[in-house]
């Protein structure tokens, strides 16, 4: 069979092909179910339409799979491009009559939870490999962007006066004290900014960050560079360096595609080095606040530090119908200016600071410099923890809507453990979903509603789907895999895969990926607190050599090796490296003033490492 693709070479082709063949073989044998014909019309489909078929098609196929679960029955406007036979389609329904009833569609009374699990596998297991889209792909996703602005102005627009002093209401109730002692950090200058670890749009990398020579005049009134950028006024001569860019003259961020899947690109934005600085400042003293108060609503709703929660409660309203699960599409392009504002309304230090750290202009591939009416797109340090008290708010108002009247601080207190938000991700009680949708959309949300859940027993939260409290999470291939020893991320990942699948109880996958990784690097059994490329089992390590000196059990493995990035700095920038740190211990590596940010490359060495 000669399946091809314009970015991947015929063996790599042939090995996501082959371990989707394990996988089902296995699935089919876990389930007493024959997918020999299953797997036939794969290789026909892949044939004829490319990877696309396992990659979009397939999913698409578990995204309608997953909805018919919710509803109950199988629609048959549901599974286009695949053929019915009764009332399911004949792929994949050796499975699926695990589940519905052939004649009628409709969901069984107990309805086989591997079966579940398995077409979920399935369908879904290739959706998020990395792999460039096309051309065409990516410049739908700028145009995409965009339009989101224009959507963003127009629901900006169309917002009542009533509409935002409601929006003020609510958030005064939810976030007022958080946001007071914020405030007050932010007026008495206690604001101590750092780095983030990624890309700028002004190129510097690693610890030259903290030699930058760029500011600008918006940032001086809160995030003055004789505090942000220099340890002691014995280093003025540094500011007299310094670019101060006017707000006209002002660097945009860079919107840039990075490959994420088949389907659609991943749009980062790159912020400007000072910027990305002055927002890490207020987003540490968010962080600070939020973990001070374990009762109060930063804490239960949007602790951003900690996603559990959201599959705690996932797993519940699974179980008990109690809660439902919401998924934002777009979610940080349509946070507006407006919202932000509204958000931030009764603390004018507070917002001052943070618009003050906001980039109001992003470089669009093929569409040159456009001002922006979003807050901030992926790549801002505030987008997140902003978004989700928006997102929260805009919850409570749809919450406040179905009960016809104010909400009080007792009734906030209420809905703890039952209202969560992170990121895209939301929670509420399954009695409001509607309200809360409904409430969303009016304020220029999009609601992906084919991955929200209330009516059925099926939910999905920060990656764990469950199933009337059974856990049908899948484990997803994030890379190709590898075929020689060079392709480091790529053999990384499958580790991490084969690692991930033993843990699933996989013995025919693990036994395929084994015999994959072994033709490639030695792999030996370690501990999963090894530092090698190593299997686990429920055996234990094995043990090659002894240390003498350190008296433990050493392996002959393969382990990644990067390159580290030759970033030196000394005087007043390795000054603010230390004062600008969250931490008073001291740094793990102790070479990080002459080598720091990600590795330039990382290869693959084989040495005697600890087995544990």
């Amino acid at each position: 069979m000669a399946w091809t693709h314009d970015t991947l070479k015929g063996d790599e082709v042939k090995s996501l092909m082959l371990f989707l063949h394990e996988m089902l073989s296995e699935e089919g044998i876990r389930c007493s179910v024959s997918t020999g014909l299953d797997f036939k019309k794969i290789e026909a489909r892949v044939e004829a339409e490319g990877l696309s078929f396992i990659t979009i098609t397939l999913p698409a196929f578990g995204k309608d799979f997953v909805r018919c679960l919710d509803q109950g029955m199988v629609d048959r406007q549901a599974f286009k491009g695949f053929s019915f036979k009764g009332g399911l389609p004949l792929f994949l329904g050796g499975f699926l009559d695990l589940i519905f009833t052939r004649s009628n569609g409709r969901l069984l009374d107990i309805p086989s939870i591997p079966a579940i699990r398995a077409v979920l596998q399935i369908c879904n297991m290739y959706s998020k490999v990395n792999l460039p889209c096309s051309d065409a792909r990516e410049a739908a996703a700028l145009r995409e962007y965009i339009q989101c602005e224009s959507d963003v102005r127009i629901a900006d627009r169309s917002r009542s006066t009533s509409q935002k002093e409601d929006f003020g209401r609510i958030s005064k109730l939810l976030w007022r004290e958080f946001f007071t002692e914020v405030d007050s950090k932010v007026y008495y200058g206690e604001l101590l900014p750092k780095h983030g670890p990624g890309a700028t749009a002004d190129g510097l990398k690693g610890n030259l960050k903290f030699t930058q020579l760029e500011w600008t005049t918006r940032l001086e009134e809160y995030f003055p560079a004789g505090e942000m950028l220099i340890p002691n006024w014995g280093y003025t001569h540094i500011l007299d360096r310094l670019t101060y860019r006017e707000p006209g003259a002002e660097r945009p961020v860079k919107v840039t595609p990075v490959p994420k899947t088949l389907k659609t690109p991943r749009l980062i934005a790159i912020e400007p080095t000072c910027m990305q600085y002055a927002q890490q400042a207020v987003k540490r003293a968010f962080d600070e606040e939020i973990e001070k108060g374990h009762d109060t609503p930063p804490f239960q709703f949007i602790r951003y530090l900690d996603q559990t929660p959201n599959q705690r409660m996932a797993k519940e309203g699974s179980l008990s119908g109690s809660l439902a699960t919401l998924d934002l599409s777009e979610a940080s392009d349509r946070v507006s200016i407006q919202h932000v504002e509204l958000l931030l309304q009764n603390h004018p230090h507070l917002f001052r600071a943070v618009m003050a750290c906001r980039s109001s202009k992003a470089e669009v591939p093929g569409h040159g410099v456009i001002h922006l009416a979003k807050f901030a797109s992926m790549g801002s340090a505030l987008t997140f923890p902003l978004e989700a008290m928006v997102f929260t708010t805009v919850v409570f108002l749809g919450i406040e809507s179905q009960l016809n009247r104010q909400l009080t601080k007792k009734d906030i207190k209420s809905f703890f453990g039952k209202v969560r938000v992170y990121g895209d991700d939301i929670i509420v009680p399954t009695d409001f979903a509607v309200s809360v949708v409904r409430t969303l959309e009016l304020f220029g949300f999009k609601v992906n509603r084919n991955k929200s859940f209330w009516t059925g027993r099926y939910r999905e939260s920060c990656g764990k789907e469950y199933f009337d409290g059974y856990d049908v999470s899948i484990t997803r291939v994030r890379q190709v895999f590898p075929t020689q020893r060079k392709h480091t991320r790529e053999l990384v990942a499958t580790v991490a895969l084969r690692n991930l699948l033993w843990k699933e109880g996989y013995d025919r996958v693990v036994a395929y990926l084994d015999k994959m990784i072994m033709e490639i690097i030695p792999f030996p059994f370690v501990e999963s607190t090894s530092p090698a490329l190593g299997r686990l089992r429920y055996e234990g390590y094995q043990t090659d050599r002894m240390d003498e000196a350190m008296q433990r059990p050493l392996v002959k493995a393969a382990i990644p090796s990067p390159h580290k990035r030759r970033s030196k700095i000394d005087d007043y920038a390795a000054l603010m490296k230390i004062f600008t740190r969250d931490s008073e211990l001291p740094f793990e590596d102790v070479n990080h003033l002459e080598y720091a940010g990600r590795p330039v490359s990382v290869d693959i060495k084989t040495r005697y490492v600890p087995a544990f």
